[in-house]
């Protein structure tokens, strides 16, 4: 039977995201879209006294994330559109639910549709890429974790997006903890030598992880206590004798070869972790529409 190690990233909710954070990238997005004439298909089209209702509605079972950021779009269009949220963020939907409706001036609408499909139907889409690798690990205490492979611009509202499926966060940034990868090793000389590095210079509230690819690099680097190891591309088998190995005395992370195929198996072995880029950089968009009536 395998022990977790007490270091396990606890289950936590994500707490809100900014607004001023949010305001900005679908400000950004809204320029972009509008270029330097605005919306001209729209103004040639809709009269500017013209009323819309619309829903938003899913084609495809996942899970929701990004609601704000559809509600933003809308706003910023024009602040007295009303934006009505009919299901939360993390929640799971399945083909044909409507999750908002909105009701306003059409031109606000139909202006800020499609910035607020694409941040909803990405952000939904990783909740849901997500939510189907938390599933196949729940009978066990593994968690799913992301990585530092997200779209430039946008990885606090992805990872986001993976908390609301059901995972949990790796690094945000380079200054959150010490990562010494292969690379690190490489040219430090040894795994040894690289964390005693990292351990002079760390602050003491500064975590550090070391990535091992065999069981000898791990009990190498347990002799300098690091707080968490990646095990990398690394068997089940193999996986379970370095979480023995561990004994608990520190986070035990696998990461490579994760697959709906294959992550079952890994989270088995007893790792406390799973990390997969995956969830972020190759997540389906989920299929998510604007249902809409002009008045």
């Amino acid at each position: 039977m395998t022990t977790h190690s007490p270091h396990t990233v606890p289950t936590v909710p994500l707490p809100e995201l900014p607004r001023l954070l949010i305001d900005r990238a679908v400000e950004a997005a809204l320029l972009e879209d509008l270029g330097r004439a605005g919306d001209i298909t729209t103004q040639a089209t809709i009269p500017a006294s013209a009323r819309a209702i619309a829903t938003f509605a899913t084609r495809k079972t996942g899970v929701i994330a990004g609601l704000e950021f559809a509600r933003r779009a809308m706003a910023l269009m024009d602040p007295a559109v009303r934006f009505s949220m009919l299901v939360e963020d993390g929640d799971r939907v399945a083909p044909g639910d409507e999750i908002a409706r909105v009701e306003g001036s059409a031109r606000a609408v139909l202006s800020a549709e499609r910035v607020a499909l694409n941040f909803l139907g990405r952000l939904s889409g990783i909740a849901s890429a997500t939510r189907i690798f938390a599933d196949l690990v729940a009978h066990t205490p593994t968690r799913i974790v992301c990585t530092r492979k997200t779209t430039p611009g946008l990885r606090a509202f992805e990872k986001y997006a993976v908390r609301c499926g059901g995972g949990a966060n790796h690094r945000f940034g380079l200054d959150d903890a010490i990562l010494i990868k292969d690379n690190h090793i490489a040219v430090c000389g040894s795994v040894a030598e690289s964390i005693r590095r990292a351990r002079a210079f760390a602050g003491h509230l500064v975590r550090i992880e070391v990535e091992v690819d065999t069981l000898a690099q791990l009990v190498e680097a347990m002799g300098e206590r690091p707080d968490a190891v990646l095990l990398d591309n690394m068997s089940p088998a193999t996986l379970r004798e370095a979480v023995a190995i561990v004994a608990g005395r520190a986070t035990t992370e696998a990461s490579g070869g994760v697959g709906p195929d294959t992550v079952a198996a890994i989270a088995e072995s007893g790792v406390d972790l799973i990390s997969t880029g995956w969830i972020t950089h190759s997540a389906p968009v989920l299929d998510i529409g604007l249902d809409i009536a002009v008045g």
